[in-house]
């Protein structure tokens, strides 16, 4: 699921084609045999999502003081609240007003998290949307504390951009992440023929 959430897929069917192609790198990340839809959705149903909601709230609390003086973009005169808008589970038998559908869900953090991208759920249960959530936070969360403490120039966006593209690449991860000036000088400074003199 993380490798999900990073790669920006959709659905498990994406999920499983793209792992599929990468047959001979799976080895190398843990996976031992063939990785199928239902294998994945039964991991969704079956792991409990509160593992992974522990998870990020470790990586939160590892994030917050890295990021305590960072400038948030806007000076304020007062203080700044974020509200939880999280859905509250209601017993349908007292509301059946509130059904909720989650197969067509999409979730949008507009705030500190606007780079989590979630356009469809993987499954269709209560603990399979909350482990897709709690998933997305702590790869977010991971990335961020990673750029803060490589010091990297890279915006978050930027950083997210690189690693969905060389996730299963032999390349150290200094070396990917490198900002497009260094690329630049390091370009200039390459004896390299010009294809094209423009």
């Amino acid at each position: 699921m993380a490798f999900a959430q990073l790669t920006y897929r959709e659905s498990l069917r994406d999920i499983e084609s793209c792992l599929r192609a990468l047959g001979s790198k799976l080895y190398h990340m843990g996976f031992r045999g063939k990785v199928s839809r239902s294998t994945l959705a039964d991991a969704n149903e079956s792991h409990d999502w509160r593992i992974f909601a522990e998870f990020a709230q470790v990586l939160i609390g590892i994030a917050r003081p890295l990021h305590a003086h960072d400038p948030i973009g806007v000076d304020l005169d007062q203080s700044l609240y974020a509200l939880d808008s999280t859905t509250i589970d209601l017993c349908l038998s007292l509301f059946p007003w509130a059904k909720f559908r989650r197969r067509k869900a999409a979730v949008k953090m507009h705030t500190l998290l606007q780079h989590l991208r979630i356009k469809a759920f993987y499954g269709t249960s209560e603990n399979a949307v909350k482990t897709q959530i709690w998933i997305a936070v702590s790869i977010y969360v991971l990335v961020a504390i990673v750029r803060k403490r490589l010091g990297l120039a890279a915006s978050l966006y930027q950083t997210l951009q690189i690693l969905s593209v060389t996730l299963f690449e032999k390349t150290p991860i200094l070396c990917a992440l490198q900002t497009p000036e260094a690329d630049a000088e390091f370009a200039e400074s390459v004896n390299q023929l010009i294809l094209f003199d423009i």
